[in-house]
């Protein structure tokens, strides 16, 4: 099932008394806040819309300031919360790019039929993605996410087909 809501930070803290926070962004690109007119701030299952009225950086961090929310005290509560974002407000993808929440649980074959596990994270290295999949043996196999070992990811079918190099089982 596809997630309607997706991550875009973390509050860490209160930046002076004016009522603006802190966060560490979750994003690949933190520049998306400056298109944002609205975030969801909570939990999963609590969160509250709150409309975005200025937006400035500090070194790796995005300085927010919400609309009706003026002093300091009014934002101490969000403190170590997630800011979420829907799916219609998230970066349009590229040929061959896929959200992360949708690709969580996807059941990962090799080439030559046999299921390897299940999709449970992907780890975003700088160089390429990972793909951390849970087998059922409790054992956990990292595919890189590169042409030569992932070929097909379907949405639909809920599965991911790979190629292991030789040697990639052996290192994990």
């Amino acid at each position: 099932m596809k997630e309607d809501m997706f991550r875009v930070g973390v509050i860490t803290s209160t930046h002076g008394l004016a009522g603006e926070v802190k966060v560490f962004p979750t994003t690949e690109e933190p520049a998306r806040f400056l298109d944002l007119d609205t975030v969801c701030v909570g939990t999963e299952d609590d969160r509250r819309e709150l409309t975005i009225d200025k937006v400035r950086f500090f070194k790796q961090f995005v300085i927010l300031h919400f609309q009706g929310l003026e002093r300091i005290e009014d934002v101490t509560g969000f403190l170590k919360k997630d800011l979420w974002i829907r799916r219609d407000q998230a970066l349009p993808l590229e040929e061959g790019e896929y959200y992360i929440p949708d690709l969580i649980g996807l059941k990962v074959w090799d080439d030559q039929g046999r299921l390897l596990g299940v999709l449970t994270d992907v780890l975003q290295t700088g160089a390429n993605d990972v793909y951390a999949v849970q087998r059922g043996d409790g054992t956990e196999l990292l595919i890189p996410v590169i042409k030569d070992c992932i070929l097909n990811v379907d949405l639909e079918a809920g599965t991911v087909t790979v190629h292991l190099l030789p040697g990639l089982e052996d290192l994990n």
